[in-house]
């Protein structure tokens, strides 16, 4: 079933990011996730995803609540080239992620609440400098894409850049940079995700601390994700439209 505002967001995605390449892709992708994160974009949006509209169905299969403690529910599923998605962030569920990078560019829009970001770099291990951690090659395997976490082996890392960003603010990211990213305020925070699939690599980094809490590095296995039911999917759509409006 479709829906206008489906549509409009499906055609301003394609428009926006299709022809986009190298840092006019980053840039595009920025403007797009602030412009479909706008109260008067995203609530009408999610509303009528909440009703059916969309692909309910196979955008459930690809949401589901993360292990580092926020949920993820994908709103367009535009194949290989974009996918939208609004991540719900709980205080006092989970941890900060793993340090990590992506697969491809990506933007980020806060809609509600504060999202605390760092940044990292690699430095070179005789320097003795950075927080020593476990470096993991992320990549998907089977037909649900969960996890698979192999050893690559150590890294010691320098935190470069700490940020919070509140509602009505966001950041886009080239895939290589290193980062993490937390719930920094009192209530649930709402972020509105555009990953975009231009030159998407096979795995992405991933960088455990050792003994932090949380974390969903465990090397050499697949760590399965849980697809949400289609009414629970429906749902949590219904009930983010609540927090939003």
């Amino acid at each position: 079933m479709g829906g206008r505002h489906v549509h409009d967001a499906t055609r301003l995605l394609a428009e926006t990011l299709d022809r986009s390449t190298g840092d006019e892709l980053v840039r595009a992708a920025r403007s797009a996730v602030a412009e479909l994160g706008s109260p008067r974009r995203l609530l009408p949006l999610i509303r009528e995803l909440a009703a059916g509209a969309g692909d309910p169905s196979g955008c459930a299969l690809l949401s589901y609540r993360h292990v580092l403690g926020f949920d993820k529910l994908l709103l367009i599923d535009g194949g290989p080239r974009h996918m939208l998605r609004a991540h719900v962030w709980h205080p006092g569920r989970g941890t900060r992620e793993d340090i990590h990078n992506h697969r491809s560019p990506l933007a980020s829009f806060v809609v509600r609440g504060a999202l605390g970001m760092e940044l990292y770099e690699p430095v070179d291990p005789a320097a003795g400098e950075g927080i020593a951690t476990a470096w993991y090659r992320e990549s998907l395997t089977g037909e649900e894409g969960d996890w698979l976490l192999e050893p690559a082996g150590g890294a010691r890392l320098r935190l470069t850049q700490t940020a919070q960003y509140a509602a009505g603010s966001g950041y886009a990211l080239p895939p290589h940079v290193l980062h993490r990213a937390w719930c920094a305020s009192s209530g649930p925070a709402v972020t509105l995700f555009l990953e975009t699939g231009a030159g998407r690599r096979r795995y992405t980094d991933v960088f455990a601390g050792s003994g932090e809490e949380g974390s969903h590095a465990e090397g050499g296995r697949a760590v399965a994700k849980k697809p949400l039911e289609v009414n629970d999917y429906l749902t949590e759509l219904s009930a983010l439209a609540e927090l939003l409006g």
